[in-house]
């Protein structure tokens, strides 16, 4: 009987979903060309790396004639001297990103919501929003530029204030604080307009409780803004998580050089080496597929202790 209940249970279900996709069909149609980009372009390029990578691939011959080598390219990938410092570097530029430049954007979208004039507020979202549309070249450019050790904006302010000039693209040292910083400027603004989004749909009627119940400015921040972008924050969160062994190659080979790669050899930057500079395919896809699984583990893992802690997840 459990079973026969069961069954009609999931009948039920399939008529109720094919009975929503017929009522609803132009949604599904509007969403159809996303689900086709994601098979397209992400999934069935999958099935390739994964034979790439189990492969001494040929580009002449194709992964389907290369010789199989199974699970070798990942232990030379485990075993290889630069693993522990890429797996370092990666997670160290990751971590204080999360630390630093995950809020940043929080902050930005509550002090923005608390300024009343309306134009002041537009002229401060269109200058933290435009970092993000500058090109890495010209990023690059411009880090390069002022922390020139000669002629460099950061370093004649050193200079001027008594101190001693620094390379700071030639210590290693100064690597990871630069790229937290970079983050932080480029991403501030453009992360803080998921927030205000947020913001708009808390209920004004609540603010006036609260300030009737004698609460303060950073009361009502504390106990009703926040909790109410609770949800927006704890699914980006998880998003971000899920990157943490990711770290954009184009800004990396645009600033770093071989006197730093103790502290800015990255795994993107390590991959773009093996597989562009050397050819070595099979290697460099294999690095790629274990960041990917690694990632997904990750978000799995985080998902699970969110919604345990704060029941809010990505499913």
């Amino acid at each position: 009987m459990a079973k026969l209940h069961a069954s009609n249970n999931q009948v039920f279900s399939w008529r109720k979903a094919w009975t929503s996709v017929r009522s609803e069909y132009h949604l599904y149609l509007m969403f159809l060309p996303v689900v086709a980009y994601y098979a397209i372009f992400r999934y069935v390029p999958m099935v390739g790396s994964f034979a790439i990578g189990l492969t001494d691939y040929d580009i002449f011959k194709g992964f389907l004639a290369s010789s199989f080598i199974g699970l070798s390219n990942f232990k030379d990938f485990l075993n290889d001297i630069y693993f522990w410092r890429l797996i370092r570097n990666t997670l160290a530029i990751n971590l204080l990103n999360l630390l630093f430049a995950f809020p940043a954007p929080i902050v930005l979208a509550l002090l923005l919501n608390e300024i009343p004039l309306r134009r002041v507020k537009n002229v401060v979202q269109t200058i933290s929003y435009l970092p993000h549309f500058v090109s890495t070249v010209i990023i690059a450019s411009m880090l390069i530029t002022f922390l020139s050790p000669s002629t460099g904006l950061v370093n004649n302010l050193i200079a001027g204030l008594g101190g001693q000039r620094v390379a700071f693209l030639l210590r290693p040292g100064y690597f990871w604080g630069i790229m937290t910083l970079e983050a932080v400027w480029q991403g501030i603004g453009w992360g803080a307009i998921i927030y205000l989004a947020a913001l708009t749909g808390v209920n004004p009627e609540l603010y006036e409780a609260a300030v009737m119940d004698g609460s303060g400015r950073w009361g009502l921040v504390w106990h009703i803004t926040l909790p109410a972008i609770l949800p927006t924050i704890v699914v980006m969160l998880l998003l971000r998580i899920g990157h943490l062994l990711e770290v954009g190659y184009e800004l990396v080979i645009l600033i770093y050089n071989p006197s730093i790669y103790s502290t800015s050899d990255v795994i993107s930057s390590y991959v773009y080496r093996r597989g562009i500079l050397e050819a070595d395919y099979s290697y460099s896809t294999a690095v790629g597929l274990f960041q990917s699984v690694i990632g997904l583990l990750l978000v799995v893992g985080a998902n699970r202790l969110a919604k345990r802690l704060t029941q809010v997840g990505i499913w």
